[in-house]
């Protein structure tokens, strides 16, 4: 069987000709044969059903912004394949502009979902836009790899990504589980058949494209050791859903109740694979174990994702900042001296992720084939700052707004019936001059950042979503040991204690007065 090196991706959307791809032909690559299923049905398509539309189609505002004039110059910048413009996460930096550049891309992006889509389409860009520099790595699919770049950075495709085993039976071996993790059953001309189930796969109803990899204990089994792509709708690939809260916002509420939760519901999904054919084409590594355990330090992807998380990171702060002070002027309270000092540390969070993140672009790693990476040792400090960076932001919130989160009526209905509506003017207004509609349509927007069950998932999703909290420390000491950071550290100790012993000083340009010494033991005797 010899492996096919750059051919065309086979199961791909349809190409409906612009380039990158216009909101509505995002909107219209998403209905395709994909299996996806949730309150035990299938979902017929994903652009109508209440769990996704929303979500869809705010992503399909991202698209059309790639288009829009006044944000050219910010949202887009001339590939490198020579053909049109594309998202600039999605293209190899070069130099500090160019990270500056993806900084800026970024967070622009980020600004029109407020910092709630943790996986937007240019968040698979952490990788998509490694491919171009680092394809000898994916050898003897690096033909694989440069396909993927090119055409990922000219349609700026909408992947996600599935790279955890289920936690099931981890006591066992991962090859006493094959029952359970993504594995290749057999090898084809056509490519390989490969079945298991991958968690989780965030937002993957309403992407173009699945990746496939490996994050954690090391593989040793051949088949388990797989790095590819698979089409949304290819078959066999089915995604089981969690518990919609865009669907149970639109049944039991309105816009003005669940703001976020109504349109930027990421939902997680397992990701089940059934003897579903991988073509070759779409394959980037298999059967080297090495190599697919090295794939976070050595791709590139970990300096990509942290900074990507940094930044979007850093716009959800500002969005909750803007909230806490609303709030805090809104009950009367923004006077009072603790809560100034608690509103100072949540900017004081925000400063430092701004920071980090700008820190990250202008002091580059030097990489392969002229590209830079951001600074990882920057990128793994915010990713352990941010799992106790932002339970504190929230508790804050939760400490400092307090009752004002859930005094509030029901919903909007409510100030419809002229029976109860005189009542919320009176009792539910808010301080400073401001009515009760506007006092219970912060509050609620609030409650729904922090307080539902869509709040819950996004702190889970800031502390969980790079790793668990052990692994985000040790990567930060395993990192700095490969990349010889902790033997300079010692070394730099050590140069301190190398210039004393037990007789004084062992350099020549201190004085260690041995007289004064002698003067000592004469006058104690």
């Amino acid at each position: 069987m010899t492996p096919p090196n750059g051919a065309p991706a086979s199961n791909a959307p349809q190409d409906p000709g612009t380039r990158p791809l216009t909101g509505r032909e995002y909107l219209e690559s998403l209905r395709d044969d994909r299996e996806i299923y949730l309150y035990g049905e299938r979902v017929k398509d994903v652009t109508a059903h209440p769990a996704f539309r929303n979500s869809a189609l705010m992503t399909a505002r991202l698209y059309d912004a790639l288009h829009d004039p006044a944000r050219r110059e910010v949202l887009t910048c001339a590939t490198d394949t020579g053909n049109g413009r594309t998202h600039p996460f999605f293209r190899t930096p070069h130099t500090v502009a160019d990270l500056v550049a993806d900084r800026e891309a970024i967070a622009e992006w980020a600004r029109m979902t407020y910092g709630w889509m943790g996986r937007s389409p240019d968040y698979k860009a952490s990788f998509l836009g490694t491919l171009g520099a680092n394809s000898d790595y994916y050898s003897p699919y690096e033909g694989n790899a440069q396909r993927w770049y090119q055409e990922s950075q000219e349609k700026v495709l909408f992947w996600n990504h599935a790279i955890i085993h289920p936690p099931v039976d981890r006591h066992l071996p991962t090859e006493q589980v094959q029952d359970v993790f993504v594995h290749v059953e057999k090898e084809t001309d056509n490519g390989l058949v490969v079945s298991g189930a991958k968690v989780v796969a965030t937002g993957s109803a309403i992407t173009h494209y699945n990746f496939i990899s490996h994050y954690g204990l090391p593989l040793r089994d051949r088949k388990f050791a797989l790095v590819a792509t698979v089409p949304m709708g290819s078959p066999g690939l089915k995604l089981i859903c969690r518990p919609s809260y865009a669907a149970t916002a639109a049944v039991m509420g309105s816009p003005f109740d669940h703001p976020l939760s109504s349109r930027l519901d990421e939902n997680d999904t397992i990701f089940v694979l059934d003897k579903v054919l991988i073509p070759w084409e779409n394959v980037f590594l298999y059967g080297d174990a090495d190599r697919v355990n090295g794939f976070a330090p050595r791709s590139g992807f970990l300096e990509r994702l942290t900074f990507h998380g940094c930044i979007r990171l850093a716009v959800k702060i500002d969005f909750l900042a803007g909230l806490l002070l609303k709030a805090v002027e809104m009950t009367g309270s923004k006077d009072f001296r603790g809560i100034q000092t608690r509103i100072g540390e949540v900017l004081a969070w925000r400063n430092m992720f701004w920071a980090l993140s700008d820190a990250a672009a202008r002091n580059p790693q030097e990489w392969k084939n002229g590209a830079l990476l951001p600074r990882l040792d920057y990128g793994m400090a915010y990713r352990w700052f941010m799992t106790i960076g932002y339970p504190r932001i929230k508790e804050i919130i939760q400490q400092d707004v307090a009752s004002g989160l859930i005094y509030v009526n029901s919903a909007a209905e409510d100030f419809a019936n002229p029976e109860i509506r005189p009542y919320l003017d009176t009792y539910v207004r808010g301080s400073n001059g401001y009515d009760s509609v506007s006092r219970v349509k912060l509050m609620k927007l609030l409650w729904d950042a922090i307080g539902t069950e869509f709040g819950g998932r996004h702190e889970l999703y800031e502390r969980n979503y790079s790793g668990n909290h052990e692994q985000v420390r040790t990567d930060i000491l395993q990192a700095q040991a490969a990349s010889g950071q902790l033997d300079e550290y010692k070394g730099f100790a050590e140069r301190c204690l190398a210039e004393y012993d037990l007789d004084g000083w062992t350099v020549p340009d201190l004085d260690s007065f041995p007289e004064l010494r002698e003067q000592r033991k004469r006058f104690w005797g």
